[in-house]
C-alpha cells in the first residue's frame, strides 16, 4: 500500500537546520491499523502529512499503490488524495454553517457525484459512524465525540483504500475515544482499508496491530501486536 524510502523533510529554524523527518524507511501494507506515537516534536504529524501528500519530502520517496508521489504533478497529487486517502484531523475541521450531512458530502462535490448519490453516500457513512439520526444537525448542535464521529464519515464517504488520523481522539473523553476507535477498527476490518493514526493516547495505540515509535525524526521502534479488547463503558459515576 504506501512505501518510503530514506524520507526526510528539513524546516529552516533561524539560522538552523530541523530534520522533522530523518531517514524513515516504512512499509504499510493494506489493511493495516498502525499506531505512530512519540514525543511532541517527534516528527510524527509531518510524517502523516508526507504519507498523505500534504507536504513534499526535502528527499527520498513516497510510493502508494505502485506510484511514486514525487513523479506527480499538483493536479495529480489533488486527484490521488482525493481518491485514495481519507483525513481525519483532531480539531474536526467541519464547517459550522452545514449540516452533518452537507458537511460529509463535501469531498464528493470535488468528485462530480450528482446531488442525489452524494446524500445516497453521506447517509451511508453516517449510518457507519452511527449517526444517520443527526444528519440535519450542526455542528454546534453535536457534541465532540459525534463532531469526531462526523469527520470520521467524511474521510470514508469516498471509499478511500488509506485512512490517515491526526490525534483523532485528542479533544474527547474516554468514553468517546473507545467509541471512535471502536468505529475505526470495524471498518479497518470490514473494509479492509489501511489506517495509519498519529497519537500521544496509550489507550489508542493498546488498540492497535502495529505501533511505530518516532524519535527526533527516525523510527525508534516498529512492533506488532495482539491488539487490546474493546469495551466502551460509559462513566456513570458522579
Amino acid at each position: 500500500m504506501i512505501v518510503t524510502e530514506e524520507l526526510v523533510k528539513l524546516y529552516a529554524a533561524g539560522e538552523t537546520e530541523v530534520r522533522a523527518v530523518d531517514g524513515v524507511n516504512m512499509e504499510i501494507p493494506k489493511g493495516e491499523f498502525m499506531a505512530i506515537i512519540g514525543p511532541s516534536g517527534s516528527g510524527k504529524s509531518t510524517l502523516l502529512n508526507l504519507l498523505g501528500c500534504l507536504d513534499t519530502p526535502t528527499s527520498g520517496r513516497v510510493v502508494i499503490d505502485g506510484t511514486e508521489t514525487g513523479k506527480l504533478s499538483q493536479r495529480e497529487l489533488t486527484r490521488l488524495r482525493r481518491e485514495k486517502i481519507g483525513f481525519v484531523f483532531q480539531e474536526f475541521n467541519l464547517l459550522p454553517v452545514m449540516t452533518a450531512a452537507e458537511n460529509v458530502e463535501l469531498p464528493l462535490r470535488y468528485l462530480r457525484f450528482s446531488a442525489r448519490e452524494r446524500s445516497r453516500m453521506s447517509l451511508e457513512a453516517l449510518e457507519k459512524v452511527g449517526l444517520a439520526q443527526r444528519a440535519k444537525n450542526r455542528p454546534t448542535q453535536l457534541s465532540g465525540g459525534e463532531k469526531q464521529r462526523v469527520a470520521i464519515a467524511r474521510a470514508l464517504v469516498t471509499n478511500p483504500a488509506l485512512v490517515l488520523a491526526d490525534e483523532p481522539t485528542g479533544e474527547l473523553d474516554t468514553y468517546n475515544t473507545c467509541k471512535v476507535i471502536e468505529i475505526m477498527r470495524v471498518l479497518n476490518a470490514e473494509l479492509d482499508q489501511t489506517f495509519a493514526v498519529v497519537t500521544h493516547d496509550p489507550m489508542v495505540a493498546d488498540y492497535a496491530s502495529r505501533v511505530v515509535s518516532l524519535r527526533d525524526g527516525r523510527v525508534s521502534g516498529d512492533e506488532t501486536q495482539e491488539p487490546a479488547e474493546l469495551t466502551c463503558e460509559m462513566d456513570r459515576t458522579v
